[in-house]
């Protein structure tokens, strides 16, 4: 009975792989794969129409935002994107006062709690919010360097009141520039209270030098280790940073008459000149005149013009793009690119998107968590809006590469080697079934008191005959002929070898 179950779904699924004759290349597929998240019909239907050429181009320069209305209106009604981060801040500050002058007991400990759960709601929600945009933005490769750069420049949710800034940083500090300078991406990050908060610069002031972000903000964001720096130029950019904070407590500061022009505050971000190191400081072997918040931007000046940068940035790139040990004329030919554009990471991407080294590499990269999740999504329902997207964050957590949720700043790793042992591709596996089998309760919705359920996809479109069933392997073609139900054929390619690699 097994054996004619078998036969019977296979018949079903194969059939209309004869009339096809619209089958992309290998390569067409495996570029797509890589340059997007993953392939679904409208992307494909766009790659048919305009090339490789016009494709990368469009990806490579976005003109807007290009989510479903659906998804962009359930993005907009979380209550964490509904109020502007001073406001949301200064929410929580009063809702602290509150707790505060309240008297010890259970009243006082129900109130902390709550309010609490309140930010880890709000950081899920920033969560559900990335990996929506993720899923349905048209602009894959922009999605793609969003993750990038958040994970990049690596913020943890759950240190102090970073809970309340992720959606912000995600949505105001790394989107905007995720294609643009590299220079003004670190000033971005560098005034982003998220950072400030999570590296402890907020704290850093003449009279108590704190060097956190200013090692980080050489050591992992711009320079790398064993570039050139010195201890001395840790220490004298953390004098530089001296007075780059936060204003939490929306009260007005008392800044000194002679330092007043110099006072800088943009939302919860402050410059502080109070608090500023205002002497002379000596960074990579040159000079930095003592200033004001001009001095911080001369000083991101200096780093980020240095070779060491445009080789860490463009070696990093490339390991996440390309491989884990990118070619080093690739990196070099990336390193060029940035330096002649000051920093221009789209200009860097095409050099890197147009080499023989990216070409030769497709189809090698054995994807991580999210590229392994997002790519599920997007060929499993292909552009349907997901009315709960609970269960993508709650997936992204099982697999350990949550947005946000590295307790270290380094960020996740990108090597494929972290991504594939035997517990990782177990969860896959259950992931998969649960996407495959549609018990997942992504488009759970409340109708009269009744619960209405979205069912399972089917996996066996014009997409996938055009881009997948060609190119599978034989491994994989005889454990697809072993389903027994379309349920179980879908947990089969989506957690199959082939599926994994891109």
């Amino acid at each position: 009975m097994r054996s004619m179950a078998a036969a019977a779904l296979l018949a079903l699924v194969t059939l209309p792989a004869m009339a096809r004759d619209d089958t992309l290349s290998k390569d067409d597929v495996a570029w797509l794969n890589r340059v997007t998240f993953g392939v679904d019909s409208a992307t494909v239907a766009h790659f048919r129409n305009v090339g490789r050429r016009r494709f990368l181009d469009e990806q490579l320069h976005p003109k807007a935002d290009s989510l479903p209305p659906a998804i962009a209106a359930q993005i907009a009604s979380f209550d964490v994107m509904k109020t502007p981060a001073p406001a949301l801040l200064a929410q929580v500050r009063d809702q602290y006062r509150d707790i505060k002058d309240l008297p010890d007991g259970d009243a006082k400990e129900t109130a902390r709690k709550a309010l609490q759960k309140q930010g880890n709601q709000y950081a899920q929600q920033a969560q559900a919010a990335e990996l929506l945009r993720a899923v349905y933005d048209e602009n894959q490769l922009r999605e793609q360097l969003v993750w990038f750069w958040m994970n990049h420049f690596s913020v943890f949710q759950n240190k102090g009141r970073v809970r309340w800034l992720v959606a912000s940083y995600e949505q105001d500090t790394i989107r905007p520039h995720a294609l643009g300078k590299f220079r003004d991406l670190v000033i971005a990050t560098l005034k982003s209270p998220a950072m400030l908060e999570y590296l402890d610069n907020a704290q850093n002031a003449r009279d108590k030098i704190n060097e956190n972000y200013a090692r980080e903000l050489m050591e992992l964001h711009t320079l790398g280790v064993g570039s050139g720096y010195t201890q001395d130029d840790v220490q004298n950019l953390a004098r530089v940073l001296t007075g780059v904070g936060v204003n939490f407590d929306g009260q007005p500061r008392k800044i000194k008459q002679d330092l007043q022009r110099y006072y800088v505050q943009d939302g919860v971000f402050e410059f502080n000149p109070n608090r500023h190191d205002f002497s002379d400081q000596k960074l990579l072997g040159r000079n930095i005149a003592g200033g004001g918040f001009d001095e911080v931007e001369r000083a991101v000046d200096l780093i980020v013009s240095q070779p060491a940068c445009a080789t860490f940035v463009s070696t990093k790139l490339a390991r996440y793009f390309v491989a884990d040990d990118p070619p080093p004329a690739l990196v070099k030919a990336m390193a060029k690119t940035f330096s002649h554009t000051d920093g221009d990471i789209a200009a860097v991407m095409k050099t890197m998107l147009e080499s023989k080294e990216f070409n030769a590499s497709l189809g090698e990269r054995y994807k991580d968590p999210t590229q392994f999740l997002v790519s599920t999504m997007r060929l499993a329902y292909d552009g349907k809006p997901v009315a709960n997207p609970r269960p993508l964050v709650n997936w992204i957590n099982q697999l350990g590469q949550a947005p946000f949720g590295r307790i270290t700043p380094d960020g996740w790793p990108t090597s494929d080697s972290e991504w594939s042992s035997s517990g990782q591709l177990a969860k896959r596996f259950e992931i998969a079934r649960s996407i495959g089998s549609g018990a997942n309760h992504l488009f759970d919705v409340d109708e009269d008191g009744k619960v209405q359920r979205g069912g399972f996809p089917q996996l066996t479109t014009p997409t996938y005959y055009a881009t997948i069933e060609p190119w599978l392997g034989q491994k994989t073609r005889d454990a697809l002929a072993q389903a027994t139900s379309q349920q179980e054929w879908n947990t089969f390619l989506l957690s199959s070898p082939d599926f994994n690699y891109r």
